[in-house]
């Protein structure tokens, strides 16, 4: 058998050192990068932003807030009290519907 000089054997251990940190930085989880808030809208009341705001805190999208202020503002600022609430607290959010019969409001 054959015997390696100290040399050898720690350039050995540095790149398989290297490649045991590059295979950990690869697999590490990579960060998504820090989104703006979702801001209103010229002409979307406040008291509508404040609503859907409660009402979608429980979703990450901002598609619940922009679906909800439209439901708003033509429902006459009526927005069911929270992220779970019954939406029969507002006959006309419940009631209005997109194309395919489906509930609009969130």
């Amino acid at each position: 058998m054959k015997k390696f000089s100290v040399t050898t054997l720690l350039l050995i251990s540095l790149v398989l050192s290297l490649v045991v940190f590059e295979i950990a930085d690869a697999t590490a989880p990579v960060s998504a990068p820090a989104k703006a808030p979702l801001q209103a809208p010229p002409g979307v009341p406040a008291v509508c932003v404040t609503k859907c705001a409660k009402r979608c805190s429980r979703n990450p999208r901002d598609l619940c807030k922009k679906l909800c202020w439209g439901c708003c503002q033509k429902c006459n600022y009526c927005v069911p009290s929270g992220p779970f609430a019954d939406k029969s607290e507002c006959p006309c959010y419940r009631d209005m519907k997109n194309k395919k019969k489906q509930s609009k409001c969130p």
